[in-house]
């Protein structure tokens, strides 16, 4: 099951806004570097389940292309332990 479009989108919003991934001290928000849609799908897809295990599966399964596109690391890696944190209290309004 997946959320309807509508509440898609909404999550999208604020994964866009709220979650970023860091490098270097640097803060990358997912809306700006085009991650937030493919997280979006990614927990939509995973709803049935509670918050924690659909953000971790989630953040597992966006892989992300560095170097060009010659490699790729889950967005996992590039998340730091408070941003789950944060996306776990997000994907809470919407796991059923």
């Amino acid at each position: 099951m997946s959320l309807p479009a509508g509440e898609l989108k909404e999550l999208q919003s604020a994964l866009s806004d709220r979650l970023y991934i860091q490098i270097c001290g640097w803060h990358l928000y997912l809306g700006d570097a085009n991650l937030a849609n493919a997280l979006a799908i990614e927990c939509s897809a995973r709803i049935n389940e509670n918050a924690g295990v659909a953000a971790r599966k989630a953040l597992e399964a966006v892989s992300v292309p560095i170097a060009g596109g010659s490699s790729q690391l889950p967005l996992a890696r590039l998340i730091p332990p408070a941003q789950l944190r944060d996306l776990e209290e997000i994907l809470e309004a919407y796991c059923r």
